[in-house]
């Protein structure tokens, strides 16, 4: 699972994508507009800032945006910048690893080669999408639907 952290520093990052180019975007526009407490924003965007992902102005006309162009920073390099690997397990990092603790050794351990083939797997879909690409929404699931019986998609409309 995605850490919270995580969560809010790709919608950040995708909000500064969306106005790229358009100079400064205020703090409290990226928190009001994805949900992000603005505190928690500030922290993640100097954090940003440090890894030479986002640039910021102080002032009244100041704000954040993009150091690097959208089509340029994919979404497997930006979760490698935020949480250090990809890899489900430290065993599988390829840039962390580590061997696991209280487990078999590594050649022989069969949850290590699964989780080598999911690894590489999330790192080929992560690495061919970027910040720039139209990312299509899904469906709310099941369980969004059954708390919001109202919502057009849980609604059985007879044409």
């Amino acid at each position: 699972m995605l850490s919270q952290k995580t969560r809010y520093t790709i919608r950040a990052m995708q909000h500064l994508a969306d106005h790229y180019g358009e100079g400064p975007v205020p703090l409290v526009d990226i928190a009001d507009t994805q949900n992000i407490p603005a505190k928690f924003l500030t922290v993640i965007l100097s954090e940003l800032a440090r890894f030479g992902l986002v640039d910021s102005q102080r002032g009244r006309e100041g704000g954040y945006w993009l150091a690097i162009a959208p089509i340029d920073i994919t979404y497997g390099d930006l979760l490698r910048t935020i949480s250090g690997s990809l890899a489900l397990v430290p065993c599988a990092s390829r840039f962390a690893h580590e061997t696991c603790k209280n487990c078999l050794p590594e050649t022989e351990c069969r949850v290590r080669a699964l989780m080598l083939q999911v690894r590489d797997a999330t790192a080929q879909l992560l690495d061919g999408v970027r910040l720039s690409d139209p990312i299509a929404l899904a469906p709310a699931s099941e369980d969004e639907t059954m708390m919001h019986p109202d919502s057009p998609s849980s609604l059985d409309i007879e044409a």
